[in-house]
């Protein structure tokens, strides 16, 4: 049985803790690290060992893989002390604050001969994995668009998220998944960078934005996060060049309405009326000439993520979130952010 610790036990590490017991019984974690009395109480009660120092995680030699749930400013430190111990890690998205301060762990991590990996759960999202499919199967041809939103209507960065010296924001919670998402799926270099970023409830931390990325095959990726959205976009919206599909909501509603290659659509001399006025380019197509169809299946499985690590770790397997991919996403937000202060795209080629 392989054996773990997780540093910090509020919201993400419990939920490691809850999930790993829940389904991968061949991993034990055998305890638990927290600054805060309460959080360890609780850790207590859900039956895990308490560790008094990070130091006694290093020292305890049972562990191996260390997974890092602690606020974004403190991921950094922490992970370079843990591959100086020897052991494996795990850090929580964003691994860092900054591109720079991660390629300071990739060093030690290449120095010490350890794992390093970023939690990128969201690579098994039904409906990312839908529109992976499509992408890659190009279903409806070449997609040349893509628009990824999650939007709510809270209001409120809760905790440590809405401070910024911790790493708060809607770029660092949500963004650097979407991010995640579009470089996996999208095999080819970002070469531009667009973003408005909103401080509409707190003068710290972005609670809104929207960015757009060009990559150099020509494709156009946009993110949008929202905590102030009270009607919602699809989930997903994909355009390619033989048709459309769409992903409404977390439950994987939607379509997908592609060109019938057995009908092709004339042109016809005569200006057609519709609610819009008098038009021909926008006038409703045939039903006839295009064909409606369910979306594909897509389901993937979370804890192939922490099997992955230890078959890593044991050498029988590649990491499927490396480092390098880590870093080209830290690069996108460094873009990002960069983008929101001087209020233009940045050129880049990452």
């Amino acid at each position: 049985m392989y054996k773990m610790a997780i540093i910090g036990y509020g919201g993400m590490g419990s939920w490691h803790a809850a999930s790993i017991r829940e389904q991968l019984p061949e991993i034990k974690v055998k305890g638990i690290y927290d600054i805060r009395p309460e959080r360890c109480e609780e850790a207590k009660k859900d039956g895990y060992h308490i560790y008094n120092t990070v130091d006694e995680i290093y020292n305890d030699s049972e562990i191996i893989l260390v997974t890092i749930a602690t606020p974004n400013d403190s991921h950094k430190n922490l992970a370079i002390s843990a591959l100086k111990a020897g052991k494996n890690v795990i850090l929580e998205k964003p691994a860092t604050m900054t591109s720079v301060d991660y390629e300071d762990i990739m060093k030690i991590a290449k120095e010490t001969g350890k794992i390093l990996t970023t939690h990128q759960n969201r690579r098994w999202d039904k409906d990312y994995n839908i529109i992976k499919r499509i992408y890659n199967e190009k279903s409806i041809g070449n997609v040349y668009m893509m628009e990824s939103r999650v939007q709510g209507s809270r209001q409120v960065l809760h905790g440590w998220r809405g401070d910024k010296v911790n790493g708060g924001g809607m770029v660092y919670d949500w963004g650097v998944h979407l991010i995640d998402q579009y470089l996996n799926m999208v095999k080819s270099p970002v070469i531009s960078v667009y973003a408005d970023l909103f401080y509409i409830f707190t003068d710290e931390v972005d609670d809104n934005f929207k960015a757009v990325l060009r990559f150099e095959n020509g494709v156009s990726a946009l993110i949008e996060v929202s905590m102030n959205c009270f009607i919602l976009h699809p989930r997903w919206h994909v355009s390619a060049d033989k048709g459309t599909a769409v992903i409404d909501d977390w439950d994987c509603n939607g379509k997908i309405v592609a060109l019938n290659s057995d009908c092709e659509m004339a042109w016809e001399e005569k200006i057609v009326y519709t609610s819009a006025g008098p038009t021909r380019s926008m006038a409703p197509r045939p039903v006839e000439t295009v064909n409606e169809m369910p979306l594909p299946i897509a389901e993937p499985q979370w804890n192939d993520y922490y099997k992955n690590v230890f078959a890593a770790i044991e050498g029988r397997e590649e990491l499927i979130v490396k480092p390098s991919e880590t870093l080209r996403v830290l690069k996108v937000i460094d873009a990002i952010f960069q983008s929101g202060e001087k209020k233009c795209s940045i050129s880049c080629n990452i």
